[in-house]
């Protein structure tokens, strides 16, 4: 084999260092520069696509990710740009529901990053204290004032006799001003007093 003149050795490692810097070129470019970054949204609720979507974004380093779930058509995991509100989020999670409570959120407030925005349903109003005041019958709380014979009989622990007597305690008085008073007619325990309390209002 013969041997390479100096000259034929510089053209060949010319050409090697061309190849090297190209290369590099190529493997930097593919990579995204060094500087992007991809990003996937996922959404638990789905769409109308029949799922979650997937996008790719560049890494401005101004976006905020964050967790949206609760009361909203599509919980999941969005990026936003720097400076959105909460309102913002829930919007792009589809909007909140109809059993969203939405008086108990702060829609106005600023987003953070890895924040996560929790839309709370609502609860029936008074649904406790209704439930507890509410009679064999379905009645609601029972006026002390103008309560019939009737009425009374509904409670627990009363009956006919003693509903008479509440009666006629109430008319000797010329009306009553409080649920404790009743305390002072014969035959009404503790417990008693304690059914009276949950059903009656002055």
């Amino acid at each position: 084999m013969p041997e390479l003149s100096r000259t034929q050795v510089a053209v060949c490692g010319a050409i090697a260092v061309a190849l090297l810097f190209v290369g590099a070129r190529a493997v930097r470019g593919e990579g995204g520069g060094g500087s992007g970054s991809t990003y996937t949204e996922y959404s638990s609720g789905g769409d109308e696509a029949g799922g979650g979507s997937t996008f790719s974004v560049g890494g401005s380093g101004g976006d905020v990710v964050v967790d949206v779930t609760g009361a909203v058509r599509r919980p999941g995991v969005y990026r936003l740009p720097a400076g959105s509100r909460v309102d913002d989020a829930v919007k792009r999670a589809g909007g909140a529901t109809g059993k969203a409570e939405l008086d108990s959120v702060n829609l106005a407030a600023r987003l953070a990053d890895g924040q996560q925005v929790v839309v709370p349903e609502a609860v029936p109003g008074g649904a406790v204290g209704t439930t507890a005041g509410i009679g064999a019958e379905g009645e609601g709380p029972i006026s002390l004032g103008t309560a019939t014979a009737a009425e009374l009989d509904t409670i627990d622990g009363i009956g006919p006799v003693t509903a008479e007597d509440i009666i006629q305690f109430r008319e000797e008085h010329g009306g009553l001003s409080s649920v404790d008073q009743l305390d002072q007619i014969s035959g009404i325990g503790p417990a008693t007093m304690e059914a009276l309390r949950e059903r009656l209002q002055p």
